[in-house]
């Protein structure tokens, strides 16, 4: 038997229940697609991956906050099909939930998700109208990979300002992926860990930023929310941080689709403090 040490990013090391908290994402997301009005499989581009899925509220004479959901997975794996069950909470909350796919690792790299997603963001500014919602109350969100990708919607140069967001759980310091597990199936280079890592990043027009925890989670994921919240202050962003109590990498995501869970409530207080 090894006694090597585990691997801090490796996810299966640390939640030993991880497929079943992949089961419970795809049965309820398949349950929130036959509760709420859709629209799916909207381009937002050109390339096969710039789909996104919308969900709806009721119908109202009042154009409805948008809030955009992206994905974890390492920027390798998962689908916004996944994650349909975010809308539960959303909707709830009378926004309109998008969330979106983007093509995955080793395929693309990292610049191409980021363009990708700064697509599907403006593409929803644009757009918002054709569904109901306000373009100028866009909120985000992200779990881990997910969450690294909305800061890019947060940093200066992103064609889109957000007026607030949830930070579940992210990656934002690369540099130790490069030691890890991931570092043979993402082939990250020096250049895309100096690009493309929020700790390092300059963020453009102040925003509320909830970055959000899981107790449980190792410790690269609470040293770099504290990093993340620090390079965020310095540019006058409002950063909070909040610990999820017996929260782990896998149950923080799933939580966010329950408004009833700390996540879920917050994510709720998010959009309504835009309706």
């Amino acid at each position: 038997m090894s006694n090597a040490p585990k691997d801090l990013f490796r996810t299966r090391d640390h939640v030993a229940d991880f497929d079943r908290y992949v089961e419970q994402y795809v049965s309820r997301s398949a349950q929130s697609r036959e509760r709420h009005e859709h629209h799916l499989d909207v381009a937002y581009g050109d390339g096969p991956a710039e789909r996104l899925d919308l969900f709806l509220p009721p119908p109202s004479a009042s154009p409805r906050p948008i809030h955009l959901f992206i994905h974890g997975g390492y920027w390798r794996m998962f689908s916004k099909n996944d994650f349909s069950f975010i809308a539960d909470t959303v909707v709830a909350a009378g926004g309109i939930a998008a969330i979106i796919d983007y093509a995955l690792m080793p395929t693309v790299r990292m610049d191409t998700i980021v363009a990708q997603v700064r697509r599907a963001a403006t593409w929803l500014v644009a757009n918002a109208e054709r569904f109901g919602g306000d373009p100028t109350r866009l909120t985000i969100s992200g779990h881990s990979a997910g969450a690294h990708l909305c800061c890019t919607l947060l940093e200066q140069g992103s064609p889109v300002a957000p007026q607030k967001a949830l930070l579940l759980s992210g990656i934002y310091d690369l540099a130790p992926l490069q030691s890890s597990f991931l570092q043979p199936l993402l082939q990250l280079t020096d250049t895309e860990v100096a690009d493309f890592s929020p700790v390092k990043a300059s963020f453009g027009s102040p925003a509320e930023i909830a970055i959000l925890v899981g107790s449980l989670e190792t410790a690269p994921f609470h040293a770099q929310a504290d990093q993340l919240a620090q390079n965020l202050s310095s540019y006058g962003c409002v950063a909070e941080i909040m610990k999820l109590p017996r929260g782990n990498h896998m149950s923080v995501v799933r939580d966010l689709g329950n408004a009833k869970t700390k996540a879920g409530s917050r994510l709720v207080a998010l959009i309504q403090n835009q309706v």
